[in-house]
């Protein structure tokens, strides 16, 4: 079969009317298929069904420590609950604040902390003259960069290359400007290209000495257990043990949680990170709640009970998560890879595909999707400012929809880049 650059201006015209066709079929289904997020689907929630069955006398509400659960204080969480966390994400049990559900809340809650009471004792962020910075490593996470977007600081863009960051780059900036304050990293199958940082990025970024005292490292373990092959499974270095290494652990924050583990609207979720650093957040936090909710924390403890339980109950996951990511890529490799026209990522964990058009064509695939029946992340919502410079990148989140759905999705994907190729192709042969 020929390749689209191969045809002639008669050959794409004909195949471009004969994908039309199929793309009106298509709509006449008025499917309804979603792959905009990356929520885990039911058969994933269901897995934790038995968590509720863990609290049933009194006696259970009692931590190790001899905390009553259903009580106020402790704002740093159970022992048992930040050893669970803390094995889990490469930190230890005294770094750990298990503070509430949501990381993406904590994460919120230390820059905008950072802003209105600044850093460890240094000056607020919005009492600072020189307008706020922060490094974006792009494709990322569109909830990242909306924070960022919301709170009024500028974004700038870092390349994510095939083992990190772009770390000439990171390191050339952070050196020579004060005003950038933090670096977004999502380190291991990262959202959305499923890239895992390799040992010397871990260390360079451990060992970055940046102008701003109260610049921070934001490190987003979100997937740190979310493999999906048990031969084939990404490790990051553990980044505060690094940062420790090199005297330097206050740069860094370290984030995760079980929303992908047990229930996405109520697991738990911690921050790690060094004794100033804890005192500081500590001293924010006081303000917002009496304590966390424990409760949940020790019912996570009771039902996963360590580090192993967390890992078996992932591989659970794994088989129902890999099919998916299995089907997107078989019919990508079937549909187009033979063609050309589209780059795609194979991660071995994580929650994401993610997907390259031509130049200026992602934009035009995801309303051709859209108008088939087929829910996308808008183009360009991986970078700040939802402006893809290039205009080639699409999000692909295989977790929800069944298998089925998925088979069908991804096939009008294909159809969608190759109608959208064949139309730029014609563009610069001349035809409106």
């Amino acid at each position: 079969m020929k390749t689209y650059n191969q045809m002639n201006k008669t050959e794409l015209t004909k195949e471009l009317d004969k994908l039309n066709k199929q793309k009106e079929a298509y709509k006449k289904m008025k499917l309804s298929l979603n792959m905009t997020r990356g929520k885990p689907a039911p058969a994933q929630l269901d897995l934790c069904l038995g968590m509720n069955k863990v609290l049933i006398n009194k006696e259970d509400y009692i931590s190790k420590d001899k905390i009553d659960c259903r009580n106020y204080g402790d704002m740093t969480g159970i022992y048992e609950c930040k050893k669970l966390l803390g094995d889990m994400c490469g930190a230890e049990p005294e770094q750990v604040i298990v503070a509430g559900n949501s990381s993406l809340r904590i994460m919120y809650d230390c820059i905008a902390h950072a802003m209105m009471k600044g850093v460890c004792g240094n000056k607020p962020f919005m009492q600072q003259k020189q307008p706020i910075k922060w490094l974006c490593v792009v494709p990322g996470y569109d909830r990242h960069f909306a924070i960022l977007e919301y709170l009024g600081i500028k974004m700038i863009n870092v390349e994510l290359k095939k083992d990190g960051p772009d770390m000439d780059l990171v390191e050339k900036l952070v050196k020579k400007d004060p005003s950038i304050k933090g670096i977004w990293c999502v380190p291991q199958y990262a959202n959305p290209s499923g890239t895992s940082y390799g040992a010397k990025a871990v260390k360079r970024l451990a060992a970055l000495k940046p102008a701003a005292k109260d610049f921070r490292i934001y490190w987003d373990n979100a997937y740190v257990v979310h493999h999906l092959y048990p031969n084939k499974q990404d490790k990051v270095l553990p980044i505060l043990a690094e940062a420790k290494k090199a005297n330097n652990e206050d740069i860094v924050y370290v984030f995760a949680s079980t929303s992908k583990i047990s229930f996405a609207g109520a697991g738990v979720a911690c921050v790690a990170c060094s004794e100033k650093n804890k005192k500081d957040l500590i001293a924010n936090f006081n303000m917002e709640t009496v304590g966390f909710d424990k409760v949940n924390q020790i019912r996570h403890v009771k039902y996963f009970k360590n580090l192993a339980g967390i890992k078996a109950h992932m591989k659970k996951h794994a088989d129902i998560m890999r099919p998916k990511f299995e089907m997107v890529l078989n019919v990508l490799d079937k549909e187009v890879g033979d063609l050309k026209i589209a780059k795609y990522t194979r991660p071995y964990g994580g929650y994401f595909v993610s997907l390259n058009t031509l130049p200026g064509c992602a934009t035009r695939v995801h309303g051709l999707c859209k108008e088939m029946g087929v829910s996308l992340t808008p183009a360009g919502a991986a970078y700040p400012y939802h402006k893809d410079p290039q205009d080639s990148h699409l999000r692909i989140a295989p977790s929800f929809p069944s298998v089925n759905e998925i088979k069908d999705a991804t096939k009008i994907l294909a159809l969608a880049i190759k109608i959208a190729t064949i139309e730029k192709k014609l563009k610069s042969h001349g035809r409106n």
